[in-house]
């Protein structure tokens, strides 16, 4: 069974929408703020962490939606309809924690991995339980768009693209916090964790 944004004009359109609503903010974001710009106040780190992590994540875009043509069998059937709702909820939810995140960490937010010789330990808001809050907010929306297209196996292809994209960008983010920061970054590593409070 195909997914519905393959066969319903609606349901593609309130796809489309959420998909726009994610992506045009992002580009925005990414035209504000450049690596050069960064690096005019701050030491970068990337280690190519940025075009690996976007490179993986449009390849599991890619695969996502490719196998779902492909690959109608792996189609999940259960409450499809309800299910699409949720995920294009999640893709909502997703990008609202994603920004608040960023808003949160306000002028020690670089799109690159760049680390301001005066930069603190945040500790507000989402940054109370988790480390890489605008990581979660982006999971939630991959995990959303997965929901949306119901099939399994694009679904796991897409979340592994992800998680292997975050993996390698969070373990070099937080080598170069820790090596900039010092103790205070360490200590609070040690208190919290990475996506998910109390799990993860």
């Amino acid at each position: 069974m195909l997914p519905l944004i393959y066969t319903n004009v609606g349901a593609a359109a309130i796809f489309l929408a959420a998909c726009l609503i994610w992506n045009v903010p992002e580009m925005i974001g990414a035209f504000k703020q450049t690596a050069k710009a960064s690096r005019k106040e701050a030491s970068v780190q990337d280690r190519g962490s940025m075009g690996i992590l976007i490179g993986l994540q449009w390849v599991g875009l890619a695969l996502n939606f490719l196998i779902a043509g492909l690959f109608p069998a792996a189609a999940i059937v259960w409450h499809r309809t309800a299910l699409f709702g949720i995920g294009v909820t999640l893709i909502l939810l997703g990008v609202a924690l994603r920004w608040y995140a960023i808003w949160m960490l306000g002028r020690y937010f670089t799109r690159d991995v760049a680390v301001s010789a005066d930069q603190q330990v945040v500790q507000t808001g989402p940054y109370r339980y988790i480390r890489h809050p605008a990581y979660s907010g982006t999971f939630l929306t991959m995990l959303g768009v997965g929901l949306a297209v119901t099939n399994w196996a694009s679904l796991v292809a897409l979340l592994l693209c992800v998680l292997s994209g975050h993996m390698y960008r969070v373990s070099v983010e937080e080598r170069a916090l820790s090596q900039t920061i010092g103790q205070p970054y360490v200590e609070y590593m040690h208190r919290t964790k990475r996506f998910i409070p109390l799990l993860f």
